[in-house]
């Protein structure tokens, strides 16, 4: 079996080769050529020439950041909870598995955040793009488009506490409203009310369980888990009452 698969994988290789060379004797004997990817740092004696590469460096960085910017400043957090709830109150760890449950909360993200991903197209991104903003300019005016957002889903309570452990200014208006007191407070806002959803959500799983339960009780069968009498149950309610209808309606509503 070994020899096989050692001669195939030799096969292949001899098949490639003889078809590089039929290839370039049709192209006149002329070389393959392959893309050659080089990058470099020359000195300059121009000061202008500092500042491209100081915009690369602050577009890589922010591309770095980019997933934590994601799950924490838009509405990934509550949504990924929720579901992770939702899978722990059908009593099944791996089902749907995590790449399906982030998938569907990223695009559900992406969904409720376009109003403000499209003002941010317009205000920030396209007048930076077409010259008629510096990338700063454009930073702070994509920045009030997001603050705007948090503002309108972060409780008063979290605010005024980061506020206040923060020591500065009680704000007068939202544009004064720091970013680094902001976030965390939207987050543990966020936090807040996905536990309030699941809550809801877990209380009929929780009700079925403890039947099933009682009743294995009663008949005299406790060396029976009752997860495994109550698992198709709980299957067969949520899917009789379109339960991922009903739970990403009510999660969009809340927005």
């Amino acid at each position: 079996m070994i020899f096989k698969e050692r001669f195939i994988k030799l096969w292949f290789l001899l098949s490639l080769i003889v078809l590089a060379f039929v290839i370039s004797e049709q192209a006149g004997a002329q070389p393959l050529t392959f893309p050659r990817l080089t990058l470099g740092i020359e000195s300059s004696t121009e000061p202008g020439d500092l500042v491209p590469t100081l915009q690369i460096i602050l577009l890589l960085t922010l591309l770095s950041l980019a997933p934590s910017f994601l799950i924490m400043m838009t509405s990934f957090t509550r949504l990924i909870i929720i579901f992770s709830f939702i899978r722990s109150a059908l009593s099944t760890p791996q089902t749907p598995p995590n790449q399906v449950l982030i998938g569907l909360a990223l695009f559900l993200t992406i969904f409720i955040m376009a109003p403000t991903f499209q003002e941010i197209n317009s205000v920030a991104l396209q007048p930076m793009l077409n010259g008629e903003k510096t990338t700063e300019d454009a930073l702070y005016d994509a920045s009030g488009s997001l603050r705007n957002f948090m503002l309108k889903y972060t409780r008063m309570k979290d605010l005024k506490l980061f506020v206040e452990l923060a020591k500065v200014d009680e704000p007068y208006d939202e544009e004064d409203v720091p970013l680094h007191v902001l976030i965390p407070a939207f987050i543990i806002s966020e936090l807040k009310t996905a536990f309030e959803i699941a809550f809801i959500i877990f209380v009929p799983f929780v009700m079925i369980d403890m039947i099933v339960a009682s009743t294995l009780m009663a008949m005299g069968m406790l060396m029976l888990p009752p997860v495994m009498i109550s698992l198709p149950f709980k299957i067969l309610l949520f899917v009789l009452v379109d339960g991922w209808h009903l739970v990403i309606e009510s999660v969009l509503m809340t927005y």
